[in-house]
């Protein structure tokens, strides 16, 4: 079942259940929009197909899913779509000198190149509705998220790309939102257990590694519900001059989730105040002590 005439549109990548993709559609979906839901195992989404919304089996990674769910969102839509929402994401929590390149590969394949590759095969249909996008960011994209270099730097990636974005888009009445994600409720860090490679130099504080695994989901975690309603609330305001976007109207940048104030606001006092917060909320003092006994211990043999 297609939108109702006059209906508008939101599709939304990765809204497998449990995921703030899910609860986004069911937000959108409860104020009067039709939802094009998508996860690349569509059978997940059979509940949400029973709600009226409708459901599309899309790889973010694969050139010929992307084709596919184009051809298919077209007919639903006759040719436009009001909001394209970039959610589909994948974790990657290993110190940055333990990576693998074909692991990080993967991750940029999905938390970039998808975002990349689905805002160039929907522009014609955005811009035909005058739309709107909304890439979902990370407060990592801003802050040194010990652990995570690389999906920090995914994410750097995905914000560096959608200011661009915004720009070129301006002139066709599409608008461009990106959403810096604090810590939200979700499945993302249950999907991929990571463990530190034996010969890691992090093996002396292997506790420290393990704990970061699962951080965003026990440090100031906000419900996905509660997010995705702030997002829709934002993302559904009118439209606004500049200066006042982010009080009065749809805002560029939209920070919500656990530490996205304290992060906003240490984003003006300095990259020093964030690197010395971090530092030490990822309790990285600790492998400073271990390394001085084991220097001392050194001494004495």
């Amino acid at each position: 079942m297609g939108p109702k005439p006059g209906q508008k549109t939101a599709l939304i990548t990765g809204c497998t259940p449990g995921g703030i993709g899910h609860a986004l559609a069911l937000e959108f979906h409860s104020r009067g929009l039709h939802v094009i839901a998508t996860a690349r195992n569509s059978s997940v989404l059979a509940e949400m197909a029973a709600l009226g919304m409708s459901t599309l089996a899309l790889d973010v990674t694969k050139a010929d899913s992307i084709a596919t769910c184009h051809a298919e969102v077209a007919k639903l839509t006759n040719g436009t779509l009001d909001i394209l929402i970039n959610n589909a994401g994948r974790t990657h929590t290993h110190p940055a000198t333990d990576i693998d390149l074909d692991d990080v590969r993967e991750t940029f394949e999905t938390n970039v190149f998808g975002v990349m590759a689905m805002c160039a095969a929907f522009a014609d249909q955005l811009i035909a509705a005058r739309g709107l996008i909304i890439n979902i960011a990370s407060l990592a994209a801003v802050t040194p998220y010990v652990f995570g270099s690389v999906y920090c730097a995914t994410k750097a990636a995905v914000v560096g790309y959608s200011r661009t974005l915004r720009l070129e888009l301006k002139p066709f009445g599409v608008r461009v939102m990106v959403a810096m994600t604090g810590t939200v409720r979700s499945q993302i860090a249950s999907k991929t257990h990571r463990t530190l490679p034996a010969t890691s130099i992090y093996q002396r504080v292997r506790d420290l590694f393990e704990r970061r695994l699962t951080f965003s989901q026990n440090n100031g975690t906000v419900k996905t519900e509660d997010f995705a309603r702030q997002l829709v609330d934002s993302a559904l305001r009118r439209e606004a001059p500049l200066f006042l976007r982010s009080w009065f109207g749809r805002p560029d940048w939209f920070w919500a989730g656990g530490w996205a104030r304290q992060v906003w606001l240490g984003s003006f006092l300095g990259e020093g105040v964030l690197d010395f917060a971090l530092y030490r909320l990822m309790k990285l003092p600790k492998l400073e002590t271990v390394l001085k006994k084991e220097a001392e211990q050194k001494k004495f043999k």
